[in-house]
């Protein structure tokens, strides 16, 4: 009678112990039900249908029936399949389902034939639809995936200035579907020319006109090793005694960015042209040899005159290109399957023909589904110890017909398990997902103040910043940044999401952050995980879903009830 019956799927034993705790009562999913695989990292990436993806395999997963009971996902003939849970959440599960007089499977026994009135799952896909009746509520929208998968976010800010005053290279590294021919020409335009700047950068690298910079630290704070361990871009290697010697190279360079920035500063919104920048030199002959500079360490030959053309062409370069700095000098790309999660198939790489070759595996049937985009690699970032970080920021939308976000005050890091470096990219030192680097060991050069965990709360960030004399970088340049960036994401999407009154859902945002605390947003993940891997996700976890339940349950009898770090950021 007071509507207070529940449904878990999947291992979220804090949503289970209070939502008890506040005397709701629970219809549960029989048991070999709630043994079914759990994705604990952003599960709403992966495929439900019986089709191949990027991944190799099909996912599948099993829907909840009314009345009790699983079955195999409707359209396939195998026998269910399920993955146990880990000795650590088996515990976590069983000191949860404590009953010791029986009362709450006695009270799920009577309810084994009501509709619940509130559902927690992996996804909603999985959620048979005749629970989903209308005033009960549910954790998902239908149709995210235009902005929670890669493919789908890329497509969605590309539209963001017809839909907002906004610039989504501003917050949004470059990126391409590469299963598209128009989007996979502009790339292949974007690749030539952003080694075409990076020539000029490294022209003047090396003839000294710009030293790598470094963060600077207050004396107190810099302890034993402290310059190695700070050093986030070493210096491009000078040219090798004998190193070929590129004297045209620089000309060429200057010539295509000079015609590139005239047609920025004259550049229309609608426009569809494509550059002449791709006809005016011999590209496969320019790269080819860009590579032997960039990688190889051959030389380069640099006058004075085009010296100071290569000084004035990037600064007028900067004033029309958000990303000129961050993409830095060396052209990395980062290759991603565009329905995968965790660190799936994710690869950098510097050579054109490596991305192209991909490419044209994207357009078989086979793959339709998780089609690969291409993004630039954020070259130019903040490190920390000399390790590369990324930030996991939590927020809510509780409506979208008006939208309405609710930004989470407390986040946290994910450090990389070796050194970062420009000059190896194996995934152990540029991908920060948990589910990756658990496979390593902390490398034995780590600097020793990386934390054992690889996790950070934002509160020692903050710290961390201090010391580097950037005090106010937190609340001035990086939450204000993640907030625009999380709102014009879901703006350019607006649209394509399906609106349910009485859904809700809870997101994690991924961000790096560049050398001046400038947040890039990278993807925004459906379902994150909540299945702790340190002291401190443990407690944060815990916390953004009782703030959560705060928030969706509470306050709909009490609006002056608190919830916790969550902070109305938009509402329509």
């Amino acid at each position: 009678q007071e509507k207070k019956i529940f449904m878990v799927q999947g291992h979220y034993p804090i949503i289970r112990r209070l939502l008890r705790a506040r005397g709701w009562v629970e219809r549960k999913i029989p048991s070999l039900g709630r043994k079914l695989e759990q994705n604990h990292s952003d599960q709403s990436k992966q495929r439900l249908e019986t089709r191949p993806s990027n991944g190799g395999g099909g996912q599948r997963e099993a829907l909840l029936n009314p009345r009790g009971g699983a079955q195999p996902f409707l359209g396939t003939k195998d026998p269910l399949r399920y993955a146990w849970l880990s000795a650590e959440e088996e515990e976590e599960e069983e000191q949860c389902d404590e009953d010791t007089n029986g009362i709450h499977d006695l009270m799920s026994y009577l309810v084994r034939d009501q509709l619940p009135n509130f559902i927690w799952t992996n996804f909603l896909e999985g959620t048979d639809r005749r629970l989903l009746q209308q005033g009960n509520m549910v954790n998902h929208y239908a149709r995210v995936d235009a902005f929670t998968t890669k493919e789908g976010l890329c497509l969605s800010l590309q539209k963001l200035p017809w839909i907002e005053k906004a610039d989504p290279n501003t917050f949004f590294p470059r990126c391409y579907r590469l299963g598209i021919m128009d989007e996979r020409e502009a790339f292949i335009e974007d690749f030539c020319l952003t080694a075409a700047r990076s020539l000029l950068k490294l022209a003047l690298e090396e003839a000294g006109d710009r030293p790598v910079r470094t963060e600077q630290v207050p004396n107190s704070a810099k302890g034993a090793g402290w310059y190695r361990s700070h050093i986030s871009h070493p210096k491009h290697s000078t040219a090798r005694p004998g190193s070929p010697q590129y004297p045209e190279l620089v000309e060429e360079a200057l010539e295509v960015c000079k015609e590139h920035l005239g047609i920025l500063c004259h550049e229309d919104i609608d426009r569809s042209t494509p550059s002449p920048c791709r006809t005016c030199i011999d590209w496969d002959r320019f790269l080819q040899e860009y590579y032997r500079v960039a990688h190889e360490g051959a030389g380069l030959v640099l006058t004075r005159q085009q010296r100071k053309q290569c000084q004035n062409l990037l600064q007028r370069l900067a004033e029309q290109l958000p990303q000129l700095d961050m993409e830095g000098k060396l052209n990395i790309w980062i290759l991603k399957p565009g329905a995968e999660s965790q660190g799936r198939g994710i690869v950098c790489t510097t050579r054109l023909e490596e991305v192209l070759q991909l490419a044209r595996s994207c357009t078989a049937p086979s793959v339709q589904v998780g089609r690969w985009v291409v993004q630039k690699y954020v070259e130019r970032l903040l490190t920390i110890f000399g390790t590369k970080f990324d930030i996991r920021q939590w927020f809510v939308v509780t409506d979208w017909k008006p939208l309405t976000v609710w930004f989470y005050q407390d986040c946290y890091l994910r450090f990389c398990s070796r050194l970062f470096s420009l000059c190896h990219l194996e995934r152990a030192r540029h991908l920060c997902n948990v589910s990756v680097q658990k496979w390593y060991k902390t490398s034995p050069d780590q600097d020793p103040r990386v934390p054992p965990d690889k996790i950070w709360s934002n509160k020692q960030f903050q710290e961390y910043l201090a010391q580097l004399g950037k005090v106010d970088a937190w609340y001035q340049v990086l939450v204000p940044g993640m907030k625009a960036a999380i709102l014009n994401a879901l703006r350019s999407a607006q649209d394509k999401v399906v609106f349910r009154k009485g859904s809700f859902e809870l997101y994690g945002a991924d961000f790096l952050v560049g050398e001046d605390c400038q947040p890039w947003l990278l993807e925004i993940n459906s379902c994150p995980t909540m299945s702790p891997s340190s002291v401190v996700t443990r407690q944060l976890c815990a916390n953004v879903q009782r703030d959560t339940l705060r928030l969706v349950l509470d306050r709909k009898d009490n609006p002056t009830c608190s919830i916790g770090a969550f902070e109305l950021i938009y509402k329509e």
